[in-house]
């Protein structure tokens, strides 16, 4: 049996027409930048999002980059992120001229640790602290954190319930890093019900990267917020700077997303939820095979094997299935040869990355992100992933980490 990481010719395949007659709608009118389709689109992924705003830019590295930019992110800041992130993360935050700085990881979520952030701030501004009757700042710091970036990675939230409440302690920005988690929920205890991912900071980025729950037939992004502030400067920022054309208030970049890839994500999206739901239940039926017993009084069927832990506060959208096993090279390989495609999502951590040798930072600055970087396996997860293929993927894993 071969089964590959990913399967973006099936949902393609079924939906042909529908996006073949957004191609043909967008020819014979002609309207290929904006129009009809992006408008469209914005107000449907806004209210999928449940937000009040969504502008549609052309990547998800754009999206980051002009949300942190219309939030008034820029030189002299530091933007605290992971380090077990995509590099577009920080790629956007020094886009801004602003400095990205880490926190590590929780171990079980594989997302932002709140009480690491807690230590970082509480160390950081102590050196620049007002007297205490003015309550916390960063003011008297250079650089001076300004914002948090939490990334919601494989398509799980970070716990923002916390983030939000230091981040208003310190006085910082948030803003979500979705671009993996199109349509995951998060409760939030403080308010008392479920949230969509992208609709709990200042604003939000989304990617549109055709391998993404929600993918563009090309690149695509866009930030969903409820401030309409930032939304006005977003859709300047992805259009020279104007708001009305030949009239530029400031610099800005071609950042557009065009009228076909609206449309076709304007198709796909009706199918979202369906294909989020599916990848749920494929994520249920591996961790279940996987944490199954041999034999009725046996051990785990893998002790050597760490499955996804998904908290009661969220409802994550599986956009990648992560083991870990100190095995993992040897199980990479193994199930190679057994026909079966695996990722590595991420191998090497950003503060270790070529890109960032200046920073300082060397093993050992962030374990948790060192320890799991060496141990993650991601295995195929898609919607049209077959009970009978995870059921040999599960059974080809076990051979090895049992043997």
């Amino acid at each position: 049996m071969n089964i590959p990481f990913l399967d973006l010719r099936t949902p393609h395949q079924e939906l042909e027409e529908e996006l073949l007659n957004v191609f043909r709608s967008c020819l014979r009118t002609a309207s290929f930048v904006g129009g009809e389709h992006v408008e469209g689109f914005e107000k449907e992924f806004a209210e999928f999002c449940e937000t009040k705003y969504c502008v549609a830019v052309n990547s998800g590295t754009d999206a980051l980059r002009f949300a942190m930019i219309a939030a008034g992110i820029g030189s002299g800041d530091e933007v605290i992120t992971v380090p077990n992130t995509f590099i577009a993360t920080t790629e956007a935050i020094s886009q801004t001229g602003a400095t990205p700085v880490f926190v590590d990881i929780d171990e079980r979520t594989y997302n932002m640790d709140p009480s690491k952030l807690q230590d970082f701030l509480k160390k950081r501004c102590a050196l620049g602290a007002m007297p205490a009757a003015s309550g916390p700042h960063t003011s008297g710091l250079t650089p001076r954190p300004k914002a948090v970036l939490p990334v919601h990675l494989y398509g799980q939230p970070a716990d923002m319930d916390s983030i939000l409440e230091i981040a208003e302690k310190y006085r910082l920005i948030v803003i979500e890093d979705a671009c993996q988690a199109h349509g995951a929920l998060y409760y939030s205890k403080k308010d008392g019900k479920w949230k969509k991912a992208g609709s709990m900071g200042l604003a939000a980025a989304f990617s549109f990267y055709p391998g993404k729950n929600l993918g563009a037939c090309g690149e695509g992004g866009a930030v969903t917020t409820n401030d309409e502030e930032i939304a006005r400067k977003i859709r300047m920022l992805r259009d020279h700077g104007q708001a009305k054309k030949y009239y530029h208030d400031f610099e800005g970049y071609n950042g557009r997303l065009d009228a076909i890839q609206t449309g076709i994500l304007r198709v796909k999206l009706k199918h979202l939820t369906e294909w989020n739901e599916k990848r749920r239940r494929n994520a249920t039926l591996y961790s279940n095979l996987l944490s199954e017993p041999v034999t009725r009084n046996s051990k785990p069927a893998t002790p050597n094997i760490i499955i996804p832990f998904e908290p009661s506060w969220t409802e994550a959208v599986y956009h990648l299935y992560i083991i870990r096993t100190q095995k993992r090279d040897e199980l990479q390989r193994y199930l190679s040869e057994n026909g079966i495609s695996t990722g590595l999502h991420y191998p090497i951590p950003l503060h270790l990355q070529n890109a960032y040798k200046g920073s300082g930072l060397t093993n050992g600055s962030y374990p948790i992100t060192e320890k799991v970087s060496n141990e993650i396996l991601s295995l195929p997860m898609f919607p049209n992933l077959t009970g009978e293929q995870i059921e040999y993927v599960s059974q080809k894993i076990k051979a090895l980490l049992n043997s």
